[in-house]
């Protein structure tokens, strides 16, 4: 049985919750690899990782290299003596980073590999209305998620499940099966599954404004998927237009309602209470959306402060 010492390399806060569970499991972390310092917001204040936030809090060894390939970095990396790296959501390693300790560099990944490899496989996972997803370590190599398999788990989709709400989940169930790896690794008892290549593999492909923007010719259901598939980031997005108006706005909660209608498709329904629009299959029943400049509020607050005509249209 050799004794662990860890490197661990991850930036934001799904990251953070197996980090956690690697200290309270008392494995012993040498060193926390994240994400430079940069802006962000409308002040541009330096903003820290969530990572970072973790590791200055507990005392952990940080390094926030911005060239992984720098020589500089990788000998302050060598000197951690780790025999073990950890990488959650981070960014791809150049391979004198990966095959530089001696029992390897694995990655857990949230997604049930082969299928959702890539940048935001919670989100497709929900907008694609997958039933099942899951957690999987495997050990890096030289291309993105591809490497051998160590473990997996399942968990269910719940059809009204957003995508923050499956993040916390598999945030749990990643911590437990990445405790269950360290393990297997310590005890040297470790067995591989090589992934297998399939035309039917699908992809987590990065997320950007083209496609996080709803399309209201779609069916109700894949256009309630989208939504809760971005909520509450990056979030789905339209336009909506009236008197002459036009709104970028968010939503972030809604249901699809199936009905035979005789509206235009994107036709914005609203009564005091409630907006709905219309798409060819039945409505999409809106509860919670953002205006531009204003704070997310539930369609009933909205509409004390909006009244839209009977031509009003999302597009």
């Amino acid at each position: 049985m050799e004794k662990l010492r860890i490197v661990f390399m991850g930036t934001p806060e799904f990251a953070v919750g197996i980090l956690d569970t690697i200290l309270r499991n008392n494995y012993e972390v040498v060193g926390v690899i994240t994400a430079a310092d940069k802006p962000a917001g409308r002040g541009q204040k330096i903003k820290y990782s969530a990572v970072k936030e973790y590791a200055l809090e507990h005392n952990l060894k940080l390094l926030q290299p911005t060239n992984l390939k720098d020589e500089t970095f990788l000998s302050e990396l060598k000197s951690l003596n780790a025999n073990l790296q950890v990488v959650v959501a981070f960014r791809m390693l150049p391979e004198a980073v990966w095959r530089m300790p001696q029992l390897g560099t694995f990655n857990l990944h949230a997604s049930l590999l082969p299928n959702y490899r890539g940048a935001a496989p919670i989100n497709w996972a929900i907008i694609n209305g997958e039933t099942k997803t899951g957690v999987t370590t495997f050990f890096i190599d030289d291309k993105i998620d591809t490497g051998a398999m160590i473990l997996s788990r399942e968990i269910k989709i719940d059809s009204n499940e957003n995508a923050g709400q499956l993040h916390d989940e598999l945030m749990q169930l990643g911590s437990e099966v990445v405790v269950e790896t360290l393990a297997a690794i310590e005890m040297g008892n470790v067995a591989v599954t090589i992934q297998k290549d399939t035309p039917e593999i699908k992809t987590a492909y990065k997320l950007n404004r083209e496609n996080c923007k709803i399309d209201w010719t779609k069916p109700a259901n894949e256009i309630h998927n989208l939504i809760r598939g971005l909520s509450p980031y990056p979030s789905a997005w339209c336009f909506f237009k009236d008197k002459g108006e036009e709104w970028n706005v968010k939503i972030y909660d809604a249901k699809a309602v199936l009905e035979n209608h005789s509206y235009n498709i994107g036709s914005i329904i609203a009564t005091k209470k409630e907006i709905k629009v219309a798409v060819k299959d039945g409505f999409i029943q809106i509860f919670s959306i953002q205006f531009p400049g204003k704070k997310k509020m539930q369609a009933n607050e909205l509409l004390n402060g909006v009244a839209f005509s009977e031509r009003a249209q999302a597009e």
